[in-house]
């Protein structure tokens, strides 16, 4: 009976390429890269060795067919972590000057999860943008796992980027964000409805420069534009572009009743 039931189960597993081992060693690859680039007691010459090993079993795990783009990504990549970092360092600052509750910088990188989100999309970002498979959607779903943001790595987005408080957070595929923008906590830029057929076209919003978007707003649709330097409002549901400098806004009814007995 026993044999029969590990029969039926074996002819069950039948995606041939589904290793688990991917995504715990794509984690540890995440956490390995943040380390080095951010942590002062890091050494990166050292450090820049493991991580190549690791990236290297990436590719064993990750890429299984030719047509993928593996061999030399390695190279390419690490010639893009300069400028990475230097975009990183602006994300930081601008959270920082943004956020009166940010004590310092470094308080910024240490506990901000808007920013920790923020970092790992950037850098999943740039092996998505050369067509590596798997992995670079593996890095932002941990970082989505441990921030509760869910940004797509390949969304388009520009410097000085804030995510303040961060929970909920969602970011499609060809969402494009411009430079100067800061989120909320709650905001969706999706998709107005979901079909496989849309695969290779426009779903998401574009943000235009200077844009801030308050909590549990919601941005649908790829022709949709959000206009440089407007604000959207609180709970704001919005499926049309709007011009620069717009104010949007959502007024609920609320209606208060006492019960008191009081005369």
């Amino acid at each position: 009976m026993r044999d029969g039931l590990i029969r039926k189960i074996e002819r069950h597993k039948i995606t041939p390429h589904l290793k688990l081992r991917l995504k715990e060693e794509t984690e540890r690859f995440t956490r390995e890269l943040f380390y080095t680039l951010f942590d002062s007691e890091t050494d990166v010459a050292s450090h820049m060795e493991d991580l190549q090993e690791l990236f290297s079993e990436l590719v064993k795990l990750a890429c299984w067919k030719p047509e993928n783009p593996c061999v030399k990504v390695w190279e390419n990549y690490i010639e893009t972590l300069p400028e990475l970092l230097e975009r990183l360092n602006l994300d930081a600052k601008a959270i920082y000057s943004c956020d009166p509750a940010a004590r310092s910088v470094e308080e910024v990188y240490l506990s901000y999860p808007g920013f920790y989100a923020i970092a790992i999309y950037r850098l999943a970002h740039e092996l998505f943008r050369v067509g590596f498979p798997l992995v670079p959607r593996l890095m932002t779903e941990y970082a989505h796992r441990l921030t509760g943001v869910d940004i797509h790595p390949g969304a388009q987005i520009g410097t000085s980027f804030f995510i303040d408080h961060a929970t909920g957070v969602v970011i499609g595929e060809t969402t494009v964000i411009k430079n100067n923008v800061k989120l909320y906590q709650g905001v969706t830029l999706g998709a107005l409805y979901v079909a496989k057929d849309l695969e290779n076209k426009k779903r998401h919003p574009t943000i235009e420069e200077g844009v801030t978007i308050y909590a549990n707003a919601t941005i649908l649709g790829g022709d949709t534009v959000i206009g440089a330097k407007s604000i959207i409002g609180g709970n704001v549901w919005l499926t049309s572009s709007i011009p620069p400098n717009s104010v949007v806004t959502h007024t609920p009814d609320i209606k208060i009743k006492t019960t008191s007995n009081e005369k």
